[in-house]
């Protein structure tokens, strides 16, 4: 399991203006959403105060550790000023040795836990904004320091502030990857049906929502998710909550139904597990969310960051499709469209994303497994054209493509002679060719569903040279290869010789 370094929004240099300051931050959680999109990670969040965000002044942690001694001691006196040191002591704890420095002090964080539960509601807001400086920490002894503030952080989660309830949602989320120790306190502690509050109470407070996603998708990463983690989750009202959050705002943006979506994919990742989420009716509505995208992307939409909502949806609906009745598939997935934006989504992703392009044609493989209905429309639809087209792409593209079209050769003989028709045994004379042994063994299996269908087939894959093709197989392939271009010629092609050609056999 990865995860970043180091992430931190930072005020910007002298002369930032807000509008570059709040740019750069959204530019640096594109880049969280991304980095998870390439891999598994987990990640933290650090989010500014407000006066940070509109600040063009630098800050200076480089006293960070005198700071932090110097503050600690104030803040055991009462007073007015009391605010004033906590912030300054959050602005210290960005500096990570401070942050080491302060656990160690005698009584520090029953200091900050007295503060977090007090009755100045300022002085509670900064001392969460204390600890979130902490679960920010690169260093992992820092996460079991924070043990004792956690039941107060959960409890504050069915708070009325939107603010001090995502510094707290953040915080959780930033606590739960550093220790085993910490998740396993924090799922004792009730984390999930606070989660599933939270989340059910702020349905309309977007922010608070994707918090919610962001706090989540870091506990369901665990190792142990599948036993431990996933039962609780799929036994709360948190599928529904997630579910609910997949129709993005357009004045808010992506970025809630981005969290959730991912939560959705850690789900489905457990196949034991994504049978439960089918009931929740989650293929149906990412299908629905995943068919207006690629129909939007087909209009020219090409707004930034759509692919990292795309990503999650994919890999959701790809899992739960693997489990999916075949009779109750129609159901499940409502639209027969959905190929349409399936393969509109493949076409605009080949050149700038072919990961994203791979996932897409995963899931038309899956989609297509079990499905005649599925497999005439991409027929009928005319887009098995644009399909063949992409099987010169390397990358798995090809292979996943390849699969595709054994789907829709596998369920009909007249779909084996519409494929031929529209070109496909040229393609297979070219992918026969290819180094990858995969694309080759996929494309013999291709093959031989095409020439069973009908002998005009086999006609005209030999006038375009296909017995030669298939004895260089036969003579200088691996031996799977090897056997399956020897069937081919034996039981199929052999009456013809070897240098049959389009110039000189005759036309039946």
């Amino acid at each position: 399991m990865w995860r970043l370094n180091k992430v931190r929004h930072k005020a910007g240099r002298q002369g930032d203006s807000l509008e570059e300051l709040r740019l750069k931050r959204r530019e640096h959680e594109k880049a969280l959403r991304q980095a998870r999109r390439d891999r598994q990670l987990v990640s933290k969040r650090l989010l500014l105060t407000e006066d940070e965000e509109q600040s063009e002044v630098t800050m200076d942690t480089t006293s960070g550790e005198q700071d932090v001694v110097s503050l600690f001691h104030k803040l055991q006196l009462s007073g007015p000023e009391r605010e004033a040191h906590l912030k300054a002591l959050s602005k210290a704890l960005r500096d990570p040795s401070a942050q080491l420095t302060f656990i160690k002090q005698e009584n520090s964080m029953h200091l900050l836990v007295g503060l977090l539960t007090g009755s100045n509601a300022q002085c509670r807001l900064q001392a969460v904004r204390c600890l979130h400086e902490l679960s920010h920490s690169p260093h992992t002894s820092v996460a079991p320091a924070c043990l004792p503030a956690t039941p107060y952080l959960l409890t504050y989660l069915s708070g009325q502030s939107t603010k001090f309830t995502e510094l707290c949602l953040y915080t959780l989320g930033n606590l739960c990857p550093d220790s085993d120790a910490v998740k396993e306190k924090l799922l004792a502690q009730g984390i999930i049906p606070a989660l599933a509050s939270c989340i059910e109470n702020q349905k309309y407070n977007l922010a608070v929502v994707e918090a919610v996603g962001f706090t989540l998708s870091q506990l369901l990463q665990a190792k142990d998710a599948a036993e431990k983690i996933i039962p609780m989750v799929l036994a709360s009202s948190l599928p529904s909550g997630l579910l609910s959050v997949l129709t993005p705002d357009p004045k808010f943006g992506l970025a809630p139904a981005i969290e959730c979506a991912w939560c959705l994919h850690y789900l489905a990742c457990s196949s034991e597990h994504s049978r439960e989420l089918l009931a929740h009716g989650a293929l149906l509505q990412c299908s629905s969310l995943l068919l207006s995208l690629g129909g939007a992307v087909a209009e020219g939409n090409k707004e930034e960051g759509l692919e990292l909502l795309v990503c999650p949806l994919l890999r959701c609906i790809g899992n739960l499709l693997s489990v999916c009745p075949a009779d109750s598939l129609s159901t499940q997935v409502g639209d027969v469209r959905l190929v349409v934006s399936l393969c509109a989504l493949l076409q605009t992703y080949i050149h700038t994303q072919p990961a994203l392009a791979r996932e897409t044609a995963w899931v038309l493989n899956n989609l297509t497994a079990h499905s005649s209905a599925l497999c005439s429309a991409l027929l009928t639809l005319n887009l098995v054209p644009g399909l063949i087209q992409l099987l010169p792409f390397s990358q798995g593209i090809n292979t996943m493509v390849l699969r595709v079209l054994a789907n829709i050769a596998h369920k009909k003989k007249e779909f084996c002679v519409q494929l031929a028709q529209l070109g496909l045994l040229s393609t297979l004379c070219a992918t026969l060719k290819m180094a990858d042994q995969e694309v080759v063994t996929l494309s013999l299996e291709v093959l031989f569903m095409l020439l069973v269908s009908r002998p005009q087939v086999a006609d005209e894959f030999v006038r375009q040279g296909g017995v030669s093709l298939l004895e260089a197989i036969q003579y200088n392939s691996e031996g799977e290869m090897r056997r399956r271009a020897a069937y081919l010629l034996e039981h199929h092609l052999l009456s013809y010789p070897s240098d049959c050609t389009v110039d000189n056999i005759p036309c039946s």
